[in-house]
Protein backbone atom coordinates (compact mmCIF):
# COMPACT_ATOMS: atom_id res chain seq x y z
CA UNK A 1 0.00 0.00 0.00
CA UNK A 2 1.51 3.62 -0.64
CA UNK A 3 2.18 6.10 1.90
CA UNK A 4 -0.62 8.49 0.30
CA UNK A 5 -3.64 5.73 0.65
CA UNK A 6 -1.97 4.65 4.06
CA UNK A 7 -2.55 7.95 5.41
CA UNK A 8 -6.02 8.38 4.16
CA UNK A 9 -7.15 5.04 5.94
CA UNK A 10 -5.45 5.76 8.86
CA UNK A 11 -7.44 9.28 9.09
CA UNK A 12 -10.72 7.97 8.20
CA UNK A 13 -10.29 5.00 11.24
CA UNK A 14 -9.63 7.97 13.44
CA UNK A 15 -12.52 9.85 12.46
CA UNK A 16 -14.54 6.62 12.36
CA UNK A 17 -13.36 5.92 16.01
CA UNK A 18 -13.75 9.78 17.23
CA UNK A 19 -17.19 9.69 15.68
CA UNK A 20 -17.84 5.87 17.52
CA UNK A 21 -16.66 7.80 20.87
CA UNK A 22 -19.02 10.79 20.51
CA UNK A 23 -22.10 8.65 19.03
CA UNK A 24 -22.87 7.07 22.38
CA UNK A 25 -26.30 7.03 24.46
CA UNK A 26 -24.51 8.10 27.15
CA UNK A 27 -22.57 10.87 26.08
CA UNK A 28 -19.52 10.01 28.67
CA UNK A 29 -17.24 12.47 27.15
CA UNK A 30 -15.75 15.90 28.28
CA UNK A 31 -17.43 18.93 27.29
CA UNK A 32 -14.17 21.07 28.55
CA UNK A 33 -11.96 19.21 26.00
CA UNK A 34 -14.25 20.13 23.19
CA UNK A 35 -16.04 16.60 23.25
CA UNK A 36 -19.59 16.17 21.40
CA UNK A 37 -22.08 16.28 24.77
CA UNK A 38 -25.66 16.16 23.43
CA UNK A 39 -27.05 19.88 24.35
CA UNK A 40 -24.02 21.44 25.97
CA UNK A 41 -21.91 23.70 24.47
CA UNK A 42 -19.47 25.77 26.55
CA UNK A 43 -22.19 28.18 27.65
CA UNK A 44 -25.85 26.49 27.44
CA UNK A 45 -27.55 23.69 28.62
CA UNK A 46 -30.17 23.02 26.12
CA UNK A 47 -33.84 21.37 27.84
CA UNK A 48 -37.38 21.07 26.72
CA UNK A 49 -40.52 19.61 27.94
CA UNK A 50 -43.19 17.88 27.15
CA UNK A 51 -46.50 18.70 28.71
CA UNK A 52 -50.63 18.23 27.71
CA UNK A 53 -51.60 21.61 26.56
CA UNK A 54 -54.98 20.47 25.20
CA UNK A 55 -56.87 17.32 25.35
CA UNK A 56 -60.05 15.77 24.36
CA UNK A 57 -61.84 16.91 27.80
CA UNK A 58 -60.71 20.65 27.86
CA UNK A 59 -58.41 19.52 31.05
CA UNK A 60 -55.09 21.43 30.31
CA UNK A 61 -51.93 21.34 31.97
CA UNK A 62 -50.39 24.44 30.06
CA UNK A 63 -48.86 26.45 32.83
CA UNK A 64 -46.32 23.79 33.52
CA UNK A 65 -44.39 25.20 30.84
CA UNK A 66 -44.61 28.96 32.73
CA UNK A 67 -43.54 27.31 35.95
CA UNK A 68 -40.37 25.75 34.03
CA UNK A 69 -39.61 28.87 32.62
CA UNK A 70 -39.95 30.76 35.75
CA UNK A 71 -37.52 28.53 37.35
CA UNK A 72 -34.78 28.47 34.55
CA UNK A 73 -35.47 32.06 33.82
CA UNK A 74 -34.05 32.46 37.55
CA UNK A 75 -31.27 30.30 37.27
CA UNK A 76 -30.05 32.38 34.09
CA UNK A 77 -30.54 35.57 36.20
CA UNK A 78 -28.25 34.47 38.81
CA UNK A 79 -25.38 33.59 36.27
CA UNK A 80 -26.59 29.96 35.16
CA UNK A 81 -25.28 26.53 36.29
CA UNK A 82 -21.36 26.69 36.83
CA UNK A 83 -21.18 29.32 34.11
CA UNK A 84 -23.43 27.90 31.55
CA UNK A 85 -27.13 29.47 31.02
CA UNK A 86 -30.55 27.24 30.27
CA UNK A 87 -31.48 27.43 27.00
CA UNK A 88 -34.90 26.43 27.69
CA UNK A 89 -36.75 25.26 24.02
CA UNK A 90 -40.43 25.64 25.81
CA UNK A 91 -42.92 22.37 26.05
CA UNK A 92 -44.36 20.15 23.34
CA UNK A 93 -47.71 19.23 23.44
CA UNK A 94 -48.49 15.03 23.58
CA UNK A 95 -52.68 16.08 23.66
CA UNK A 96 -52.45 13.37 26.04
CA UNK A 97 -51.89 11.37 23.35
CA UNK A 98 -49.66 8.33 23.87
CA UNK A 99 -48.20 8.58 19.99
CA UNK A 100 -47.37 12.41 20.24
CA UNK A 101 -46.25 11.72 23.98
CA UNK A 102 -43.15 9.28 22.11
CA UNK A 103 -43.55 11.44 19.15
CA UNK A 104 -42.53 14.57 21.08
CA UNK A 105 -39.86 12.61 23.00
CA UNK A 106 -38.00 11.92 19.77
CA UNK A 107 -38.33 15.24 18.45
CA UNK A 108 -36.65 16.47 21.34
CA UNK A 109 -33.93 14.28 21.30
CA UNK A 110 -33.38 13.40 17.81
CA UNK A 111 -33.97 16.72 16.39
CA UNK A 112 -33.30 19.67 18.60
CA UNK A 113 -30.78 17.80 20.68
CA UNK A 114 -32.04 18.34 24.12
CA UNK A 115 -29.51 17.50 26.95
CA UNK A 116 -32.36 16.69 29.41
CA UNK A 117 -36.28 17.44 29.31
CA UNK A 118 -37.77 18.75 32.36
CA UNK A 119 -40.67 19.13 32.65
CA UNK A 120 -42.67 15.68 31.36
CA UNK A 121 -46.32 16.06 32.96
CA UNK A 122 -49.00 14.39 31.40
CA UNK A 123 -51.22 11.14 32.30
CA UNK A 124 -49.36 8.81 29.09
CA UNK A 125 -45.58 8.66 28.87
CA UNK A 126 -44.97 6.45 26.30
CA UNK A 127 -41.75 8.13 25.41
CA UNK A 128 -40.85 6.66 28.77
CA UNK A 129 -38.44 3.84 27.35
CA UNK A 130 -37.24 5.62 24.14
CA UNK A 131 -35.70 8.63 27.25
CA UNK A 132 -34.24 5.80 29.09
CA UNK A 133 -32.20 4.06 26.49
CA UNK A 134 -31.06 7.55 24.97
CA UNK A 135 -30.07 7.99 28.23
CA UNK A 136 -31.75 11.81 28.90
CA UNK A 137 -32.34 12.95 32.59
CA UNK A 138 -35.78 13.25 32.23
CA UNK A 139 -38.02 15.24 35.23
CA UNK A 140 -41.68 15.53 35.86
CA UNK A 141 -44.33 14.63 38.72
CA UNK A 142 -43.79 11.19 39.64
CA UNK A 143 -47.62 9.98 39.37
CA UNK A 144 -47.12 7.24 36.51
CA UNK A 145 -45.13 4.03 36.78
CA UNK A 146 -42.24 4.80 33.95
CA UNK A 147 -40.88 7.41 36.87
CA UNK A 148 -40.17 4.75 39.57
CA UNK A 149 -37.56 2.23 38.54
CA UNK A 150 -35.44 3.80 35.12
CA UNK A 151 -32.15 5.23 35.78
CA UNK A 152 -32.46 8.39 33.64
CA UNK A 153 -36.08 9.32 34.98
CA UNK A 154 -36.79 11.80 37.85
CA UNK A 155 -39.95 12.22 39.83
CA UNK A 156 -39.73 15.75 41.87
CA UNK A 157 -41.80 14.55 44.61
CA UNK A 158 -40.38 11.14 44.22
CA UNK A 159 -41.88 7.48 42.99
CA UNK A 160 -45.42 8.14 43.55
CA UNK A 161 -46.84 4.85 42.31
CA UNK A 162 -44.33 2.40 43.18
CA UNK A 163 -43.76 -1.12 42.15
CA UNK A 164 -43.68 -3.89 44.57
CA UNK A 165 -40.73 -3.65 46.88
CA UNK A 166 -40.78 0.21 46.56
CA UNK A 167 -43.14 2.16 49.48
CA UNK A 168 -46.51 4.30 49.47
CA UNK A 169 -46.54 7.58 50.20
CA UNK A 170 -48.77 8.47 53.31
CA UNK A 171 -49.69 11.74 52.86
CA UNK A 172 -53.14 11.63 51.20
CA UNK A 173 -54.87 9.23 54.26
CA UNK A 174 -52.45 10.35 56.85
CA UNK A 175 -53.37 14.05 56.20
CA UNK A 176 -56.94 13.34 56.13
CA UNK A 177 -56.70 12.18 59.48
CA UNK A 178 -57.09 15.91 60.52
CA UNK A 179 -60.60 16.29 58.49
CA UNK A 180 -61.92 13.19 59.94
CA UNK A 181 -61.12 13.08 63.32
CA UNK A 182 -59.22 10.06 62.47
CA UNK A 183 -59.64 6.96 60.48
CA UNK A 184 -60.96 4.31 63.10
CA UNK A 185 -64.45 3.37 61.63
CA UNK A 186 -64.31 5.38 58.89
CA UNK A 187 -65.22 4.04 55.53
CA UNK A 188 -64.02 4.95 52.15
CA UNK A 189 -64.62 4.64 48.95
CA UNK A 190 -62.45 5.35 45.79
CA UNK A 191 -62.56 5.86 42.00
CA UNK A 192 -60.74 6.15 39.03
CA UNK A 193 -60.46 6.43 34.96
CA UNK A 194 -60.42 3.03 33.53
CA UNK A 195 -56.39 3.91 32.29
CA UNK A 196 -52.84 2.68 33.51
CA UNK A 197 -52.83 5.46 35.80
CA UNK A 198 -56.43 4.52 37.25
CA UNK A 199 -55.15 1.54 37.36
CA UNK A 200 -51.91 2.39 39.06
CA UNK A 201 -53.56 5.04 41.64
CA UNK A 202 -56.96 2.71 42.80
CA UNK A 203 -53.80 -0.08 43.79
CA UNK A 204 -52.09 2.39 45.68
CA UNK A 205 -54.35 3.78 47.47
CA UNK A 206 -56.53 1.23 48.41
CA UNK A 207 -53.06 -0.24 50.37
CA UNK A 208 -52.43 3.29 51.49
CA UNK A 209 -55.85 3.86 53.21
CA UNK A 210 -56.48 0.56 54.89
CA UNK A 211 -52.61 0.96 56.47
CA UNK A 212 -53.65 4.09 57.78
CA UNK A 213 -56.77 2.36 59.59
CA UNK A 214 -59.70 3.69 57.08
CA UNK A 215 -62.09 0.98 56.02
CA UNK A 216 -61.97 0.78 52.21
CA UNK A 217 -65.43 -0.30 51.14
CA UNK A 218 -64.88 0.36 47.37
CA UNK A 219 -62.40 0.78 45.14
CA UNK A 220 -62.52 0.95 40.83
CA UNK A 221 -60.98 2.05 37.77
CA UNK A 222 -64.02 2.12 35.89
CA UNK A 223 -64.78 5.73 34.36
CA UNK A 224 -63.81 6.04 30.69
CA UNK A 225 -60.76 8.07 30.37
CA UNK A 226 -61.52 8.95 26.80
CA UNK A 227 -64.41 11.81 28.00
CA UNK A 228 -66.23 13.06 30.77
CA UNK A 229 -70.16 10.90 31.81
CA UNK A 230 -72.96 12.84 31.12
CA UNK A 231 -74.39 10.39 33.09
CA UNK A 232 -72.44 9.60 36.53
CA UNK A 233 -75.75 7.35 37.95
CA UNK A 234 -73.78 4.12 36.79
CA UNK A 235 -71.30 4.61 39.39
CA UNK A 236 -72.95 6.90 42.05
CA UNK A 237 -75.20 4.33 42.52
CA UNK A 238 -72.82 1.46 43.82
CA UNK A 239 -70.50 3.87 45.46
CA UNK A 240 -73.10 5.68 47.48
CA UNK A 241 -74.13 1.64 48.88
CA UNK A 242 -70.60 0.78 49.16
CA UNK A 243 -70.53 0.63 53.16
CA UNK A 244 -73.42 -2.06 53.57
CA UNK A 245 -75.81 -0.23 51.76
CA UNK A 246 -75.04 3.17 52.54
CA UNK A 247 -72.86 5.72 51.26
CA UNK A 248 -69.03 5.60 52.60
CA UNK A 249 -68.03 8.61 54.56
CA UNK A 250 -65.01 9.86 52.31
CA UNK A 251 -65.52 9.74 48.77
CA UNK A 252 -62.01 9.81 46.96
CA UNK A 253 -61.50 10.71 43.64
CA UNK A 254 -58.26 10.32 41.54
CA UNK A 255 -59.35 11.95 38.17
CA UNK A 256 -58.67 15.17 36.47
CA UNK A 257 -60.64 18.28 37.03
CA UNK A 258 -63.84 18.13 34.31
CA UNK A 259 -64.46 14.33 36.24
CA UNK A 260 -64.45 15.83 39.64
CA UNK A 261 -66.92 18.33 38.68
CA UNK A 262 -69.28 16.12 37.16
CA UNK A 263 -68.78 13.01 40.19
CA UNK A 264 -69.03 15.56 43.07
CA UNK A 265 -71.92 17.32 41.37
CA UNK A 266 -74.03 13.91 41.33
CA UNK A 267 -73.02 13.02 44.34
CA UNK A 268 -73.92 16.16 46.74
CA UNK A 269 -77.59 16.00 44.32
CA UNK A 270 -78.15 12.63 46.47
CA UNK A 271 -77.80 14.64 49.60
CA UNK A 272 -74.07 13.51 50.74
CA UNK A 273 -72.83 15.43 53.52
CA UNK A 274 -69.76 13.13 53.73
CA UNK A 275 -66.00 14.53 52.83
CA UNK A 276 -65.09 14.70 49.37
CA UNK A 277 -61.16 14.78 48.27
CA UNK A 278 -58.89 14.30 45.33
CA UNK A 279 -55.55 15.02 44.06
CA UNK A 280 -56.08 17.74 41.58
CA UNK A 281 -58.14 20.81 41.92
CA UNK A 282 -56.19 22.96 43.69
CA UNK A 283 -56.71 25.83 41.10
CA UNK A 284 -57.69 29.39 41.98
CA UNK A 285 -58.86 29.82 38.00
CA UNK A 286 -61.39 27.30 38.80
CA UNK A 287 -62.97 29.96 40.82
CA UNK A 288 -63.92 32.00 38.11
CA UNK A 289 -66.86 30.45 37.10
CA UNK A 290 -69.56 30.05 39.83
CA UNK A 291 -70.47 26.60 38.19
CA UNK A 292 -67.45 25.29 38.61
CA UNK A 293 -66.77 26.93 42.58
CA UNK A 294 -69.78 25.21 43.50
CA UNK A 295 -69.57 22.20 42.28
CA UNK A 296 -65.40 21.88 44.07
CA UNK A 297 -67.10 23.84 47.17
CA UNK A 298 -65.93 21.75 50.41
CA UNK A 299 -63.50 19.04 48.37
CA UNK A 300 -60.60 18.90 50.24
CA UNK A 301 -57.47 18.50 47.48
CA UNK A 302 -54.35 16.40 48.32
CA UNK A 303 -51.00 18.72 47.49
CA UNK A 304 -47.78 17.31 47.52
CA UNK A 305 -46.06 20.15 48.26
CA UNK A 306 -46.32 23.77 50.32
CA UNK A 307 -49.77 25.20 50.00
CA UNK A 308 -49.97 28.61 48.23
CA UNK A 309 -50.90 30.50 51.53
CA UNK A 310 -47.89 29.49 52.70
CA UNK A 311 -45.56 32.76 53.62
CA UNK A 312 -42.47 30.79 53.69
CA UNK A 313 -39.01 32.63 51.54
CA UNK A 314 -39.52 29.62 49.19
CA UNK A 315 -42.79 30.55 48.50
CA UNK A 316 -42.57 33.75 48.23
CA UNK A 317 -39.75 33.71 46.11
CA UNK A 318 -41.97 31.21 43.77
CA UNK A 319 -44.50 33.68 43.38
CA UNK A 320 -42.23 36.25 42.52
CA UNK A 321 -40.51 34.63 39.70
CA UNK A 322 -43.77 33.22 38.54
CA UNK A 323 -45.37 36.90 38.59
CA UNK A 324 -42.12 38.19 36.19
CA UNK A 325 -42.09 34.71 33.73
CA UNK A 326 -45.41 36.05 33.51
CA UNK A 327 -44.29 39.55 31.94
CA UNK A 328 -44.95 41.12 35.22
CA UNK A 329 -48.56 40.06 35.77
CA UNK A 330 -50.59 38.52 38.89
CA UNK A 331 -51.61 35.41 37.36
CA UNK A 332 -53.75 32.80 39.61
CA UNK A 333 -51.15 29.88 41.03
CA UNK A 334 -52.16 26.29 40.16
CA UNK A 335 -50.59 23.26 41.09
CA UNK A 336 -49.11 22.74 37.06
CA UNK A 337 -47.40 26.06 38.00
CA UNK A 338 -45.50 24.20 40.98
CA UNK A 339 -45.04 20.99 38.99
CA UNK A 340 -43.18 22.89 36.48
CA UNK A 341 -40.94 24.76 38.73
CA UNK A 342 -40.30 21.85 40.77
CA UNK A 343 -39.37 19.52 37.98
CA UNK A 344 -36.97 22.31 36.45
CA UNK A 345 -35.40 23.11 40.37
CA UNK A 346 -34.65 18.90 40.73
CA UNK A 347 -32.76 19.09 37.41
CA UNK A 348 -30.82 22.70 38.25
CA UNK A 349 -30.15 21.24 41.38
CA UNK A 350 -28.39 17.87 40.28
CA UNK A 351 -26.55 19.73 37.17
CA UNK A 352 -25.03 22.29 39.72
CA UNK A 353 -23.37 19.12 41.61
CA UNK A 354 -22.34 18.02 38.36
CA UNK A 355 -19.94 20.52 37.84
CA UNK A 356 -18.38 22.14 35.05
CA UNK A 357 -17.70 19.21 33.40
CA UNK A 358 -21.26 18.34 32.25
CA UNK A 359 -22.20 15.07 30.72
CA UNK A 360 -25.06 12.74 31.21
CA UNK A 361 -22.34 10.07 33.30
CA UNK A 362 -20.86 12.97 35.34
CA UNK A 363 -24.83 14.38 35.46
CA UNK A 364 -25.97 10.44 36.74
CA UNK A 365 -23.13 10.48 39.10
CA UNK A 366 -24.16 13.73 41.16
CA UNK A 367 -27.45 12.51 41.28
CA UNK A 368 -26.68 8.91 43.12
CA UNK A 369 -26.44 10.15 46.08
CA UNK A 370 -28.39 13.67 45.77
CA UNK A 371 -29.80 15.20 48.89
CA UNK A 372 -31.14 18.64 50.08
CA UNK A 373 -33.59 19.57 52.87
CA UNK A 374 -36.73 21.87 53.48
CA UNK A 375 -37.53 22.51 50.04
CA UNK A 376 -41.50 22.95 48.77
CA UNK A 377 -41.67 19.23 48.20
CA UNK A 378 -40.07 18.16 51.63
CA UNK A 379 -36.39 16.41 52.17
CA UNK A 380 -35.33 15.23 48.57
CA UNK A 381 -32.97 12.22 48.40
CA UNK A 382 -31.77 9.98 45.32
CA UNK A 383 -31.84 7.40 44.23
CA UNK A 384 -34.23 6.65 47.28
CA UNK A 385 -37.03 9.20 45.28
CA UNK A 386 -36.46 6.70 42.11
CA UNK A 387 -38.33 4.14 44.48
CA UNK A 388 -40.55 5.46 46.92
CA UNK A 389 -42.08 8.91 47.38
CA UNK A 390 -40.61 11.89 49.31
CA UNK A 391 -43.73 11.37 51.49
CA UNK A 392 -44.83 15.04 51.83
CA UNK A 393 -47.53 16.98 51.53
CA UNK A 394 -50.94 18.89 53.05
CA UNK A 395 -55.07 19.57 52.50
CA UNK A 396 -55.94 22.18 51.34
CA UNK A 397 -60.12 22.87 51.45
CA UNK A 398 -61.96 25.12 49.05
CA UNK A 399 -64.63 27.13 50.93
CA UNK A 400 -66.14 30.32 50.22
CA UNK A 401 -64.78 30.69 46.81
CA UNK A 402 -61.63 30.16 48.86
CA UNK A 403 -59.08 27.96 49.54
CA UNK A 404 -57.91 27.49 52.99
CA UNK A 405 -55.15 24.97 55.00
CA UNK A 406 -57.15 21.80 56.04
CA UNK A 407 -53.96 19.88 57.06
CA UNK A 408 -50.93 21.39 56.96
CA UNK A 409 -47.37 20.61 55.08
CA UNK A 410 -45.64 17.54 56.54
CA UNK A 411 -43.74 14.22 55.86
CA UNK A 412 -45.00 11.32 56.55
CA UNK A 413 -43.52 7.76 56.84
CA UNK A 414 -43.83 5.72 54.05
CA UNK A 415 -45.20 2.26 53.76
CA UNK A 416 -44.06 -0.85 51.72
CA UNK A 417 -45.76 -1.49 49.24
CA UNK A 418 -48.02 -4.96 48.52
Amino acid sequence: MSRPIRAITATVAALLLATACNSTADNNSSAAKGSSVRGVTDDSIKVGGIVSMTTASGYSKKDTDLGARARFDRANAEGGINGRKIDYLGAEDDGQDPAKNLAAARKLVQQDKVFAIAPMSSVTFSGADFLQKQGVPTFGWGTLPSFCGPTYIYGYGGCMVPMPGGTISQTWPEGLKHVTNGSKGTSVAILANDNDAGTFAIRTYKQSFASAGYKVTYAKASVPATSVPSDWSAYTKELLRSDGGKAPDVVVSVMQTPYNIGLFTAVKRTGFTGVLTDPTDYDPGLLAKSTTKQALDGVHVLLSFEPFESRTADMERFKADIKKAAGGKDVPLNMHMMTGYMSADLFLAIAEKAGKDLTVKSFQSAADGFSDRSTMVGDRELPRGQKESFGCGALVQLKGGAYRVSSPFKCYEPIPFK
